[in-house]
């Protein structure tokens, strides 16, 4: 249970492994429909020798792939909120399936690439809910399914190549074959397994996510990915030529490059991030890829040389992926699918642009020209992110306000109550109750909404509606006691240090005389016992941590 958090998580008694079966089967799914972002990278030389193609005709794969996935992802939400969640996801399969099966069944590479965009429409149906619904199906702790959500995307990513590679060995198609068969049991195991969802009441519109572009914060975080995803894509459509490797080969270099990307997006992203700030972050990783590529460029002729650089790659790809979309997400003024999209449109153009870009520029003069335009694209990044410095300046603030209810009265002891939406939030509510009156202190009750980040997507851990119900019902519990009492709904987006820190921050600006927090019952994730630790270490006011087996009502005094 987070120590502030939703109604999805709280009041959890399972873990990572206790979880539905739904939970299950849309992770599956997720792992078979992230494999296909380098599933085709062992197999583009194959391809362009067995139909005798162009580097710059293979690399359309992507281009098709990617082009209709932005311009998809402007349609998903409409699709979601109108024909509910899991309809979305089982449309989303059955495209991957149909698509990529005929494009093993093809004889010429532009049909391939026909039905990799059919694929593409697929792919931006299911990824654009899967995280949604993993979180809404979980009983064994939303911390768990997040964490569940992340080793599906790693194991993806990471393994796309390396079956790419084992079943390129036997023939190009392999690949599309073997997706079209692993999804179909995704598509069965979803069906089966996952609860018919409700339809939103709230539709989103197919101009949402155009006009939420028109705000320079988003715009410009927006353009910013999509030249560093011109050189991503660079990297990862136009790579495999000069690399000269077999199918095998270049499955196990880019099952590294995959394993190093994942890993870094969960695990390094938040340890830079709160170390050197996300801008300063952001601009460190983009040099740092930037550099990379000129190295590729200048290097081209090694293989060694290649190899090490794609790897190391990986790591620059997967902190950038990570803050770039927590900082969409905290940037933007409208709702966080709607931002998302806007978001997704405009980076994915980068990502369809830059494969036969690629191809071109080493036909037209040299193998090593690609690697240098992509790093040029990679500091012109830098350059759009720099433009836009001064709209993220309180990017690394903690939280930002949502609703205020009530003010503190004035020359009172104040009590900050953090609660959740679990089932302890009454006993910590009635446990601060019976303290505020001992010592003639009113409350506020703090309740932190948060936004956990995945790579290049996000969910919020519960809906504002959850979270003004919980405001509301703890507020009338103080009230009847006769308390007097505020509340605040503040947002977070990341990890457990930001709720924290919220928590922190709203204790010193309040001078609050205590902070009485809900322990966790049971271990769901990380992010309850690490968020209760850090408040505990940095909180310069007492922390009162209510245990709710025991149901304790400490009458400890308030002062230090």
């Amino acid at each position: 249970m987070t120590t502030v958090s939703s109604a999805g998580s709280t009041g959890e008694s399972g873990g990572l492994l206790r979880q539905p079966k739904a939970v299950w089967a849309v992770a599956f799914a997720c792992v078979i429909a992230f494999m296909g972002i380098g599933l085709v990278d062992p197999i583009l030389p194959a391809i362009a020798t067995d139909l005798h193609a162009s580097p710059s005709q293979v690399e359309l794969l992507f281009t098709s792939y990617f082009a209709i996935t932005g311009v998809s992802m402007l349609v998903t939400g409409v699709v979601s909120s109108r024909f509910g969640a899991k309809r979305t996801l089982l449309v989303g399969l059955a495209l991957i399936v149909t698509f990529s099966a005929l494009a093993g069944a093809s004889g010429s590479v532009g049909a391939i690439v026909g039905f990799r965009a059919g694929w593409g429409l697929g792919n931006a149906l299911f990824i654009a809910t899967a995280l949604a619904v993993i979180v809404g199906a979980a009983s064994g702790g939303v911390a768990g399914a997040i964490i569940l959500y992340e080793a599906a995307l790693g194991l993806g990513i990471a393994t796309g190549p390396l079956l790419g590679g084992l079943l390129g060995g036997i023939s190009w198609r392999g690949p599309f074959f073997g997706t079209a068969v692993l999804m179909s049991i995704g598509f069965v195991a979803v069906l089966a397994l996952l609860p018919r969802s409700p339809r939103p009441d709230h539709h989103t519109s197919l101009a949402d996510p155009i006009r939420a572009l028109r705000h320079r914060s988003l715009l410009t975080i927006g353009l910013t990915a999509l030249f560093y995803n011109f050189g991503f894509f660079t990297l990862l459509g136009y790579a495999p030529f000069p690399l000269g490797l077999g199918v095998h080969g270049l499955g196990l270099v880019f099952f590294g490059w995959g394993l190093v990307l994942a890993v870094t997006s969960v695990f390094l992203a938040p340890r830079l991030q709160r170390r050197f700030g996300t801008v300063r972050t952001l601009y460190i990783v983009l040099g740092f890829f930037a550099v990379d590529l000129l190295a590729m460029g200048l290097f081209t002729d090694s293989q060694l040389a290649l190899i090490l650089a794609v790897i190391s790659a990986g790591a620059f790809l997967g902190v950038n992926n990570t803050l770039v979309t927590e900082t969409v997400m905290k940037v933007s003024p409208v709702e966080r699918p709607v931002a998302s999209a806007g978001y997704s449109f405009i980076r994915f153009s980068g990502g369809a642009i830059a494969p036969y870009l690629a191809g071109k520029l080493a036909e037209w003069f040299s193998p090593h020209v690609p690697f240098f335009v992509g790093a040029g694209a990679v500091v012109i990044g830098m350059l759009v992110l720099a433009s836009g410095h001064a709209l993220f300046a309180s990017l690394d603030t903690p939280s930002r306000t949502l609703r205020v209810v009530g003010e503190l009265p004035a020359n009172q002891p104040v009590i900050l109550l953090a609660v959740d939406a679990g089932p302890d939030g009454p006993g910590a509510t009635e446990t601060a109750a019976e303290i505020a009156s001992q010592h003639g202190a009113a409350v506020e009750v703090l309740h932190v909404r948060e936004t956990d980040v995945v790579n290049d997507d996000a969910v919020d851990r519960e809906s504002a509606a959850d979270a003004d119900r919980v405001l509301d019902e703890r507020i009338r519990q103080l009230a009847d006691h006769g308390i007097p009492v505020a509340g605040r709904i503040v947002q977070t987006t990341g990890g457990p240090a930001d709720p924290a820190a919220a928590i922190v921050r709203r204790a010193t600006d309040t001078r609050a005389e205590l902070v009485v927090l809900v322990a966790p019952h049971a271990d769901p994730g990380r992010f309850g016992r690490a968020t209760i630790r850090r408040v505990q270490q940095a909180c310069s006011s007492p922390v009162l941590v209510i245990d709710p087996e025991r149901a304790r009502h400490p009458s400890e005094r308030i002062d230090r």
